[in-house]
């Protein structure tokens, strides 16, 4: 049972409007100006109580979540640095002492409480790797946490804490209904400050390519977010959860990221039901319909995206889809954008029959393709997705391609990487061209699929990679250890 909020009514939103106009003309005047309409500062006061109430309502339902990490150091990164006189002088036994000792590492973040028995709504990288989890309430009384489910791609965990008594849940609202402008409220611990309330607007909706989580449709917010409000929530007016507060923009002011509730409530509810997320997939590599792209297939940019490659024995391959295919259309719904398209055939439940339109060669085709069900990281290793291992996938040059990069031989391309993926966060972009794979040249994609399933998970690739003219080496860290 949600907590009951009181709503603000439609009539009653107006003069909210004339009181934030109001303030301002307040504030702008000089000390010297006459005092201000009384009817002026009720409506700023009306306004004011409608955050203080929302605040106070909905602060027993924010929760401060502190983890612990039990980490050994890398003999890896850190051994190098230990070498030499140093080594000498400490001798061998204390180095050996060294890195078989255990170091604690401590995180913060929030969460909200979604129901009575004690679910907290938070996020994936809040306890991500966590050994002991610790959540704090409002009134001081903490309690040892246990995950219940985790979804990396969207970044969203639900947790339960047990034997909490009088906890107030926190009413889920309708993030399809939000606008941009709509005023919001931020409560969370950021860096440590428990239940620090924020207020801003809603600066803008569906916002992607933020390079947070493979799955994004954010909602951009100017309520100030900072490292500690991960997983808290952000609130319409009416005292609801609209979004879960996620990710900033570390170079800017007043650019925070929360994932709509809508769609987190779905995650959320599939998690606690199994534990774990089905998606629906199609078993294609794709990449954006960029406009040198839409120029080569007769196309309008926009209107589409490529399939470079599809995976041998997937749904796809299975109905007929093909290399060069624009996929237009899946299930009735237009796909304009990669993004799109993966967020589309993931919300399909696994076994669904769906109309797949593509544009073959300038022709409309329309194919009725089965969708099958995501493979997990563990299968990943052992099929042609094992590049998704490394969160990026690739595609065989064609003559075309391999005149228009001006590459002699050998070389795959790269037509996607995942944002937030290790091979994303050390710099590989689509459209990079791979040489090489540990000094090794590589010749096709089937020989660097080859390679990385060979490699080990805890050891790093050495990438030899061609961008424009120029090439560069990428280290691609260990997936493991």
């Amino acid at each position: 049972m949600g907590t009951k909020i009181k709503k603000i009514s439609p009539r009653g939103l107006w003069p909210l409007m004339q009181a934030s106009f109001a303030l301002c003309v307040v504030m702008a005047s000089p000390p010297s100006a006459s005092a201000a309409d009384p009817r002026d500062r009720a409506l700023v006061e009306r306004m004011q109580q409608v955050f203080v109430e929302v605040a106070e309502r909905l602060k027993p339902s924010v929760v401060n979540i502190s983890t612990t990490q039990r980490v050994q150091p890398s003999r890896r990164q850190t051994e190098p640095f230990f070498r030499g006189p140093f080594r000498e002088f400490f001798g061998e036994e204390f180095f050996e002492r060294f890195f078989s000792r255990e170091f604690e590492r401590r995180s913060l973040g929030s969460g909200v409480i979604v129901d009575a028995k004690g679910t907290i709504l938070t996020n994936n990288h809040v306890v991500e790797q966590a050994d002991e989890i610790q959540v704090t309430l409002v009134d001081e009384r903490t309690f040892q946490a246990k995950v219940i489910g985790t979804d990396p791609k969207t970044d969203l965990a639900v947790i339960r804490i047990e034997g909490a008594k009088d906890l107030k849940p926190a009413p889920l609202g309708n993030s399809a209904k939000i606008r941009t402008g709509d005023f919001v409220i931020a409560i969370g611990n950021p860096f440590g400050l428990s239940h620090t309330v924020t207020v801003g607007v809603i600066s803008a909706t569906g916002r992607t390519g933020v390079g947070v989580t493979a799955y994004e449709d954010f909602v951009q917010t100017d309520a100030s977010i900072n490292p500690g409000n991960s997983g808290g929530p952000l609130l319409n007016i009416d005292g609801q959860v609209i979004g879960i507060n996620t990710a900033i923009v570390a170079s800017g002011q007043g650019i925070g990221f929360a994932i709509p509730i809508t769609p987190a409530r779905e995650i959320m509810e599939q998690l606690i039901k199994e534990g774990r997320i089905t998606r629906g997939w199609l078993g294609v590599l794709i990449q954006p319909l960029t406009p040198e792209l839409a120029r080569q297939f007769g196309v309008k940019a926009g209107e589409g995206v490529v399939l470079g490659d599809v995976l041998e024995g997937g749904p796809a391959e299975k109905a007929g889809l093909t290399t060069g295919d624009v996929i237009q259309a899946v299930g009735g719904k237009l796909v304009t954008d990669v993004r799109g398209l993966q967020r589309l055939v993931a919300a399909i439940r696994p076994g669904t029959q769906v109309a797949v339109k593509v544009n073959r060669k300038g022709k409309e085709v329309t194919l009725n393709a089965t969708v099958g069900q995501m493979p997990t990281e563990e299968a990943a290793v052992v099929t042609p997705q094992s590049f998704e291992r490394h969160g990026f996938a690739v595609q065989d040059l064609t003559p075309e391609l391999r005149e228009k990069l001006q590459v002699k031989e050998g070389g795959v391309l790269v037509s996607s990487v995942e944002p937030g993926s290790p091979a994303f966060r050390r710099g590989l972009r689509p459209g990079d061209v791979i040489l090489e794979v540990d000094r090794q040249p590589v010749k096709s994609r089937q020989d660097l699929l080859a390679m990385l399933e060979a490699s080990r998970p805890e050891t790093e690739l050495l990438l030899l990679v061609q961008r424009g003219k120029s090439s560069r080496f990428i280290v691609i860290p260990p997936t493991k250890g």
